[in-house]
């Protein structure tokens, strides 16, 4: 019900502001919808492509590791945390070993491996759930820790900053100094969203059994900034590139050897798991196509820039500083599109400098939000869940909070 109010009052705005500006006098604002509605509907299904291969790949892995015995090994290893986070999947269920990899994939700030092991984790937490047009307790909780997009390095992030540097002139600039600020946000961004989550589906989070372990997984986050900590910002951002690459390309050779020495076929194996690629990134199409085209829609018609105009009205009237409100669109649009994001943190970039407080604060912005309605779009459309229940609202709670906590860390460390 959340997302077919969202999708139609998208729709609806978009189609009001047009129909405003056309009796004003602006007689290419419907033929600009429309293109923009065509150009959305067209990147979706090129996206969902792009990830068919991508999926293969992964899915004949895992099709692999799962025969070779190393998913239910990592779902043990896994299992004092996840039994907590999801206390209806089983002691030993692939879907554990699933959410595992999905979850350090995007820790690493691997996405084209998270979102397709996303996507397979999905697949297992269906499996169990009772109600399959009914998003289950464990689907919603995996997706919000998702959307709120916990990174170590945001590593494509940095090298735009880097490019643009070059561009305008900064030869000794240091791209990678917002490394430490973006992993904090995304940490109070997981805790909002797991907080929120917690209390939605009344899960024991003050009890030791649940606490300690999310205690356990801070403290772990600590100690490695802290390591990270001791390396200058540029080496920092390069050794954990080059560790994430090695940990994933590691993966893929431990299956493959494991396999061979207990004797699993293992092209066989990945073969008969690759084939179930293809369908999966088909299925994802109208879902995807859906939310980029109502996404389109609401840019085009002028939406989001009379939102923004709307909220420096309400800053400026209460006496707040004003300063971070032009890399504010970034945040909002994050929630709806990360390529519009990324459009807009180059053009904030480009406008006030990649070393300005407001440049900082949209590559922050950028490099630790996720997008929320793309993820759910996706990781639901791909198993046919109709019903997210209060996956939206929670996601979006994780959002707001790390968007929050991006600008007034932005202000600690540069105002």
């Amino acid at each position: 019900m959340a997302m077919n109010i969202v999708w139609v009052g998208l729709f609806v705005s978009a189609f009001l502001a047009a129909l405003w500006r056309w009796l004003g006098g602006e007689a290419t604002v419907f033929p600009a919808l429309l293109n923009a509605l065509f150009d959305a509907a067209r990147s979706g299904f090129e996206l969902s492509l792009g990830l068919a291969g991508v999926m293969t790949l992964w899915l004949g892995l895992l099709r692999v590791g799962e025969r070779a015995g190393l998913i239910n090994s990592l779902a043990r290893l896994a299992s004092p945390l996840l039994r907590q986070l999801f206390p209806s999947v089983p002691p030993g269920h692939p879907a554990q070993a699933a959410v595992t990899l999905n979850l350090s994939a995007n820790l690493l700030g691997l996405d084209n491996a998270a979102t397709p092991l996303g996507l397979q984790a999905m697949r297992e937490l269906q499996t169990l759930n009772p109600e399959p047009d009914r998003a289950s307790d464990a689907q919603i909780m995996f997706v919000v820790l998702n959307t709120a997009g916990l990174t170590l390095i945001p590593s494509s992030v940095i090298a735009i900053r880097q490019s643009l540097a070059l561009r305008q002139g900064l030869t000794d600039f240091n791209a990678a100094d917002i490394f430490l600020p973006t992993l904090l946000v995304t940490l109070a961004s997981l805790l909002a969203g797991l907080m929120a989550v917690a209390v939605a589906q009344r899960l024991p989070v003050w009890r030791p059994r649940f606490l300690l372990p999310v205690l356990g997984l801070a403290g772990s986050l600590v100690a490695a900034v802290w390591g990270l900590a001791q390396l200058s910002p540029a080496q920092a951002s390069q050794w954990m590139g080059s560790v994430g690459a090695l940990v994933i390309v590691g993966v893929v050779m431990l299956f493959l050897l494991v396999g061979c020495w207990r004797r699993v076929s293992v092209y066989d194996a990945f073969i008969e798991g690759a084939r179930e690629g293809f369908g999966v990134a088909v299925q994802i199409v109208p879902y995807l196509v859906a939310m980029l085209v109502a996404v389109a829609a609401f840019r085009s018609a002028g939406c989001m820039d009379a939102l923004m105009g709307g909220l420096a009205w309400g800053v400026a009237a209460l006496g707040w500083d004003t300063a971070f409100l032009p890399a504010l669109p970034v945040g909002l649009m994050k929630i709806l599109s990360g390529a519009g994001a990324r459009g807009l943190m180059i053009d904030v970039l480009q406008v006030h400098g990649v070393d300005s407080f407001v440049g900082r604060l949209a590559a922050i912005i950028q490099g630790s939000t996720e997008t929320t309605f793309y993820v759910l779009a996706v990781y639901f459309g791909s198993v046919g869940v109709r019903q997210t229940r209060h996956a939206l609202s929670c996601a979006l709670v994780a959002d707001v909070v790390g968007l929050v906590a991006a600008i007034g860390l932005a202000y600690a460390l540069w105002r």
